[in-house]
């Protein structure tokens, strides 16, 4: 078993790269099954035109690009916010082994808040789910984003 090891960091990193790109601070990162770094992005959904272009999307489209393979089994995902819907359907569907998540998203969450899509009886996988991972700095870059845009 490998040593557990928070990627929260470059999330986080990710997170404010797309802040200064003018995007909804949010990052992710995928690691292999030994926690090693196999793609990471941060939100471009303005930037490409594109509203499925939400961080996790964008680190699960490159990982598996990088593994030339449409799943993810023993991956993590590393996310500064609660997955919206779309997204957890998009972990569900790379068989995602484990999720870790910063702050709550209470309006638009997927995962414990709203739709709970891990929860619902047609969801055909079920990573394991570890919250409020360095949820503080993921609320003050998303708190200090939506500020300076009012």
């Amino acid at each position: 078993m490998t040593r557990y090891r928070s990627h929260m960091d470059l999330a986080l990193a990710e997170a404010r790269a797309a802040a200064l790109r003018g995007e909804v601070p949010v990052g992710a990162v995928v690691t292999d099954p030994d926690g090693r770094v196999v793609a990471s992005a941060g939100n471009r959904c303005r930037e490409l035109s594109d509203p499925t272009a939400h961080a996790e999307i964008l680190a699960i489209r490159a990982a598996c690009a990088a593994l030339g393979s449409e799943r993810l089994p023993g991956h993590d995902l590393w996310v500064t916010l609660e997955p919206c819907p779309m997204c957890a359907g998009a972990i569900a569907g790379a068989r995602i082994a484990r999720l870790y998540y910063g702050a709550d998203d209470v309006r638009m969450g997927g995962v414990a808040h709203g739709a709970r899509v891990f929860s619902h009886p047609q969801c055909h996988h079920r990573p394991e789910i570890y919250d409020g991972i360095s949820a503080d700095p993921a609320r003050i870059i998303l708190r200090e984003f939506f500020t300076a845009r009012r």
